[in-house]
C-alpha cells in the first residue's frame, strides 16, 4: 500500500489523510524507487527542459518535480518492495506514422504527461498522421541481480511499441486505458547503460479505438468544443521497472463472499504452472485467515465475522500472496481488500441495488478526470486524491468515472476514502464501429475488468453511453456480467437520450435528464438510476479555461442561486423520486472541464462554487432517507377539498381559479357562492401517474389545474400526454400540509406569489422563484371543501 503523500496540500482545508496500509513496505518502496540511475545524457537534457505555461494552474501545477513525477508506487493492489520509477525527462521526437526510429531527438518531454499538455513541456496538437517517439537510458540496480526485470506501463494511448537496446520487447500493444508489461531480462545490459525507445501512434477520432471524450484539435484554449475535449496522446500513466523471480505472481483476483465469510481468490502467475500459492488476510498485523491452493485455481480464505467495507466505514484488510516451491516461498506480493457485497434485490416491492444486503441511495457526480495542466494525467498523487476527497466533503457516496479509466492509485483512493465507483468503458467515436474496432474494444474492456476487478469500491460497469458507437448492447451486457458476475452492469447509460438503444438487460434502467431530475422508473427486473442530471453552470471570473466561452445546461447568476437550485434538485430526489423507485443519481459534474462550466468546482480546482455544508447536508439527508421508510404524503381521492395557504399571515387565503387562471384569495363563510365553488377541487388519481394527483374544478367539471409556461391555469383536458403530465401533481411532505410537485418537472412546486399561482423552482431566476418563504409558499393544507 502506498505511503501517505508528502507534497503540500492545496489552498483548501482537507480532512487529514487516513493512515495508509502497509506503511513499512511502502517506505521501502519509496527508498528503492530512488535507486534508479539515469545516464549522463538524459540528465543533461533534463537541465534544458522546462514546462509550458498552463492555461489554468491548479494548486499542484508548480509542485510537479522534473525528475520522477508521480513517484508513489503505481500498483497498490500488487506491491513488491523493489521498483524503479522511469517517469521524468525523456528525449522526444515526432515523425510521420509510417517512419522508422528518428535519427534526431531535438526535444524533451516529461513523462507521464501527454504531448498536448503544458506539464509535458511539449504542449502541441498531435495529428492522426503523427507518430510519437520517446527515449531514455537507465541502469539496473546491482541489488536486482539474479532476478528478472519487468518494464511496466500504466497506460499509453494508443498503439505502443517498445524497444530495449535496439530489440523489440514483445508484441505491439493496442489500447489506451489498460496497463501492459514486458519481461525485458534477455534484452538488458546488466553491467551498464540500457536504452529504451517507445513509439506511440494515436489517431484519436479518426481511428476506431476507444477514445472517450478526446477529440484532436488545438491545445490552446478556444471557443467551442462542447462536451468533447483536448486529446491525450502517448504515455499518460507511470512507467516503471520491477525485479521479479523467474516464476512470479502477476495478478490477484479477489471477490468477497459475505455468505460464507470468505475471500474468494485466484492467484495468477507467470512461469509457475502447477505451483502452490498461499494467501493470508490480516489486519493490524494479526492473521485473520489463510488458505493454500494452486496457481490459477480458486481458493477461499476465511474472514470470520468480517468488518464490512462501506462508504461510511471503508475498512480494508491487508492481503499477502506467496508463491511456493514445496515449503519455500519464492515470491511474495502485498495487496488489500474490502469485504462487501453488491447485488440487486427487491426492497419493499422495488428493485434496488443493495450494498451488503441493504439499500442505500447512491448519490454521486460525473467525474471526467481532466486537468488544465496535465489533461489526462493529474499533476500529483495529492491532486488525484483531491477530487475524490471533495466528493466525500460534499456528502456524496458515489462517483461515476465517465468514459475514462484512471490509474490504479485513483481506485486505491476510492477504496481508502470510501466511494462507490461506477466505471464506464471509454466509448469509441460516435459512428457505428467496424468489426476490427469491436474486437479491439471488447478485448480492451476485458483487460480493464481484469485490472480493477479486485477494487472493493467498484460496484458497477457501465458498458455504453448515449448510443455512442453502440452495437450489440444486450450481448455485451451479458458478456460483462459473465466475465465479472460480482458486480452490477449498466448496458447503456442514457437509454432515453440521443438515439441510444436499450439492450433491455443488465441490472439498471439508466436515464439522462437535464436539468432534471426527470422521471425514471424501475422495472420488474432492473433498478432505476439517473445516470446524468443537473449541469447547473456558474462561471467564475479568473478561473475560466477560455474566458467568456463557458456553457452549461442552465446558467446560474450567482452562487446563491446555484446553491438553492442544486439543493432543490437533491431535495426532489429525496422527497419524490427516491420514494417512487429511483435508486441512484449522478450529478453533472464535479469540476468544470474546458468550456463546460457546470462543475461544483472550477476546472483549476481553486474554487469550490457551492456551499459545502449545504450540499453535504442535502446529500446526507437523501442517504439517510433511503435507509428508513421513505417519507410519503397522501391525499384522499374521489371527493372535494379546498387548498389553504399555510404561509404565516396569509392563512385565510385559498387556491381558486378566476378567468382560467389560478390565484389565491381570502375565503370565509360569508364569501359569495361562486368564490367558494372556485376554491373547491375534486382530488382524483393523477392523469399521467396514478401515484400522484390531479385537481378537477368543482364548477367546471373536466377542467384541471395544470401548469403551462410556469403559470398555473384551469384548463380542459385535450387528451394529450402533455396535458395529462402538466395536470399531474405529486404530494410530498410539508410542515402543516403537503407540497405539490409537478409530476413531469420534479423539484418544481405549486407556489402562490402576490396572489398568483406559479410553477416555482428553488434557485430559479424568476421573481416567483425567490427563496424568501419558498417552502411556506409551496405548502398547502387540504381542508374541508367550501362547496361540498
Amino acid at each position: 500500500m502506498p505511503h501517505a503523500p508528502t507534497s503540500a496540500p492545496p489552498p483548501r482545508t482537507l480532512r487529514p489523510a487516513p493512515r495508509a496500509l502497509l506503511t513499512a513496505l511502502l517506505a521501502v518502496l519509496a527508498l528503492c524507487a530512488g535507486a534508479l540511475t539515469a545516464a549522463a545524457p538524459a540528465r543533461a537534457a533534463a537541465s534544458a527542459w522546462a514546462p509550458k505555461p498552463s492555461p489554468l494552474t491548479t494548486p499542484w501545477t508548480d509542485q510537479v518535480p522534473t525528475d520522477k513525477p508521480l513517484n508513489e508506487y503505481p500498483a497498490p493492489t500488487l506491491t513488491r518492495p523493489d521498483w524503479a520509477n522511469l517517469n521524468g525527462i525523456w528525449d522526444f521526437a515526432v515523425t510521420a506514422a509510417n517512419a522508422g526510429q528518428p535519427t534526431q531527438w531535438n526535444e524533451q518531454i516529461r513523462v507521464p504527461f501527454v504531448a498536448e499538455s503544458a506539464l509535458s513541456g511539449v504542449k502541441r496538437q498531435v495529428n492522426a498522421g503523427d507518430k510519437l517517439w520517446y527515449r531514455r537510458t537507465f541502469t539496473v540496480p546491482a541489488g536486482w541481480n539474479g532476478r528478472n526485470v519487468v518494464l511496466n506501463f500504466g497506460a499509453s494511448d494508443w498503439r505502443t511499441t517498445v524497444w530495449v537496446n535496439g530489440q523489440q520487447a514483445g508484441a505491439e500493444h493496442s489500447g489506451g486505458y489498460d496497463a501492459f508489461s514486458y519481461d525485458i531480462t534477455a534484452l538488458l545490459n546488466r553491467g551498464g547503460t540500457n536504452t529504451v525507445v517507445v513509439s506511440v501512434l494515436d489517431p484519436t477520432q479518426s481511428g476506431g479505438q476507444a477514445i472517450g471524450k478526446q477529440r484532436s484539435g488545438p491545445v490552446e484554449p478556444h471557443a467551442g468544443g462542447g462536451i468533447f475535449y483536448t486529446s491525450a496522446s502517448g504515455i499518460w500513466q507511470t512507467v516503471w521497472l520491477e525485479p521479479v523471480a523467474p516464476a512470479h505472481i502477476t495478478r490477484l483476483d479477489m471477490t468477497p463472499d459475505l455468505g460464507t465469510s470468505t475471500l474468494r481468490t485466484t492467484v495468477r502467475a507467470a512461469g509457475a504452472s502447477g505451483r502452490q500459492v498461499r494467501v493470508t488476510v490480516s489486519t493490524g498485523g494479526r492473521t485473520v485467515g489463510t488458505a493454500t491452493g494452486t496457481v490459477g485455481g480458486a481458493l477461499s480464505v476465511p474472514v470470520p465475522s468480517p468488518h464490512l467495507w462501506t462508504p461510511e466505514d471503508p475498512f480494508l484488510y491487508d492481503v499477502r500472496a506467496e508463491l511456493l516451491d514445496g515449503t519455500t516461498v519464492t515470491d511474495t506480493t502485498g495487496s488489500y481488500t474490502g469485504m462487501r457485497s453488491i447485488a440487486l434485490a427487491r426492497v419493499d416491492g422495488v428493485q434496488r441495488p443493495v450494498l451488503n444486503g441493504k439499500f442505500v441511495f447512491q448519490t454521486g457526480t460525473l467525474d471526467q478526470g481532466y486537468w488544465p495542466d496535465g489533461i489526462y494525467t493529474a499533476p500529483t498523487d495529492d491532486a488525484l486524491k483531491y477530487d475524490l476527497q471533495k466528493h466525500k466533503d460534499l456528502g456524496f457516496n458515489m462517483v461515476r468515472k465517465h468514459i475514462k479509466v484512471e490509474p490504479q492509485r485513483w481506485f486505491y483512493w476510492a477504496d481508502k476514502l470510501g466511494l462507490l465507483v461506477w466505471q464506464d468503458m471509454p466509448a469509441m467515436d460516435l459512428r457505428t464501429p467496424d468489426s476490427a474496432a469491436r474486437t479491439q474494444w471488447e478485448a480492451e474492456y476485458h483487460e480493464i475488468i481484469d485490472e480493477h476487478r479486485s477494487s472493493p469500491s467498484l460496484v458497477m460497469w457501465v458498458d455504453e453511453n448515449e448510443g455512442w458507437g453502440q452495437y450489440d448492447q444486450a450481448r455485451i451486457a451479458d458478456d460483462v456480467k459473465a466475465y465479472d458476475p460480482s458486480r452490477l452492469v449498466d448496458n447503456m447509460s442514457g437509454v432515453n437520450c440521443c438515439g441510444a438503444v436499450d439492450g433491455g438487460n443488465g441490472d439498471v434502467i439508466d436515464h439522462h435528464n437535464y436539468v432534471g431530475p426527470g422521471v425514471t422508473r424501475p422495472s420488474a427486473s432492473r433498478a432505476a438510476v439517473l445516470g446524468e442530471f443537473g449541469g447547473l453552470g456558474l462561471r467564475v471570473q479568473g478561473h475560466e479555461w477560455y474566458p467568456g466561452g463557458g456553457f452549461s445546461y442552465e446558467d446560474q447568476p450567482d452562487a446563491a442561486h446555484l446553491n438553492n437550485r442544486f439543493t432543490g434538485l437533491i431535495d426532489a430526489l429525496r422527497l419524490q423520486q427516491m420514494p417512487a423507485g429511483l435508486s441512484a443519481s449522478v450529478y453533472t459534474e464535479i469540476t468544470d472541464v474546458e468550456n463546460e462550466a457546470n462543475g461544483l468546482l472550477t476546472y483549476d480546482r481553486q474554487v469550490v462554487k457551492v456551499d459545502e455544508n449545504r450540499v453535504r447536508a442535502a446529500n446526507q439527508a437523501l442517504i439517510a432517507a433511503s435507509r428508513g421508510t421513505p417519507p410519503r404524503a397522501t391525499l384522499p381521492t374521489g371527493g372535494y377539498k379546498s387548498l389553504r395557504v399555510t404561509t404565516p399571515g396569509f392563512t385565510d387565503r385559498y387556491l381558486r381559479h378566476y378567468d382560467g387562471l389560478a390565484n389565491t384569495e381570502p375565503v370565509t363563510a360569508a364569501s359569495p357562492a361562486l368564490l367558494k365553488a372556485d376554491a373547491t377541487w375534486k382530488i382524483v388519481p393523477g392523469l399521467s401517474d396514478s401515484a400522484c394527483y390531479s385537481f378537477e374544478s368543482r364548477n367546471y367539471p373536466g377542467e384541471y389545474l395544470r401548469h403551462r409556461e410556469f403559470r398555473v391555469h384551469r384548463e380542459a383536458g385535450d387528451g394529450s400526454a402533455l396535458f395529462k403530465a402538466d395536470a399531474t401533481w405529486c404530494a410530498v411532505p410539508g410542515e402543516g400540509g403537503v407540497r405539490l410537485m409537478a409530476s413531469n418537472f420534479p423539484g418544481q412546486y405549486l407556489r402562490h406569489y402576490n396572489s398568483e399561482v406559479w410553477l416555482a423552482t428553488p434557485g430559479g431566476t424568476h421573481a416567483y422563484d425567490t427563496p424568501d418563504r419558498f417552502t411556506e409558499d409551496t405548502t398547502w393544507a387540504a381542508e374541508n371543501p367550501w362547496t361540498p
